[in-house]
């Protein structure tokens, strides 16, 4: 069965470039976002890895641990990111795995079961399967995953904003409407009814139609 929001991400042992990790020991108590791509050395990733690298700040503020995944091996990583150093003003500042045999990638529906062989034969065409995104919370399950073609860019300014949203929604029975940013208005969960919500919200609510409960965002 393919991996779906709500599911517990698979734990896995891999090499990366600090070490040996246990993905959920590793996790601990944070959130984590693991990203995976389709090969080292490859345009529009060596981009993405700069960008991240740069906005790594914004995540640690949010407890979010950040780790990168390709099928190339760990020494391959080292040496990319020099590249992505001298091109993109930053080099990885978060582990990047090296999934050579290809466990994570199966364990996470990015390849099939039955790839094998050498991944230093494997074209980013042969892998680009693997340009996923999972936002995992500190319970280990699986809360949003995004998957982008090779020639698409990632937008992380709209991860960030899609963890504030993830975050914010944990803690209150709340959820956020379209396009929402830090601090706009939030809608009512509709699993609170209007006699709880009077409870938690005393002041009421906006209500263009029953059903869209607007509030300011919880502090």
């Amino acid at each position: 069965m393919p991996l779906q929001i709500g599911s517990v991400a698979p734990d896995f042992e891999a090499e990366t470039t600090q070490g040996k990790i246990k993905f959920h020991d590793w996790i601990g108590d944070s959130w984590a976002l693991l990203f995976s791509h389709p090969k080292d050395f490859t345009p529009v990733c060596t981009t993405e890895l700069g960008a991240l690298a740069k906005l790594k700040p914004e995540f640690d503020k949010r407890a979010v641990k950040l780790i990168g995944l390709s099928v190339d091996p760990v020494d391959q990583h080292a040496k990319w990111s020099e590249d992505i150093r001298e091109t993109q003003g930053a080099a990885p500042n978060y582990p990047m795995i090296g999934d050579t045999d290809y466990n994570v990638s199966k364990l996470y529906d990015m390849l099939p079961a039955s790839t094998s062989g050498d991944p230093s034969k494997r074209t980013p065409a042969d892998n680009q399967t693997v340009r996923n995104v999972f936002v995992i919370g500190p319970d280990k399950k699986i809360k949003l995953v995004l998957v982008y073609p090779m020639t698409t860019g990632r937008n992380f300014q709209e991860i960030l904003r899609a963890i504030d949203s993830l975050q914010l929604t944990a803690k209150h029975r709340v959820a956020t409407p379209s396009d929402w940013k830090q601090g706009e208005d939030v809608i009512i969960a509709g699993s609170v009814s209007d006699d709880e919500a009077k409870k938690i919200y005393p002041d009421g609510w906006r209500a263009p139609k029953p059903y869209i409960r607007i509030v300011p965002q919880p502090r």
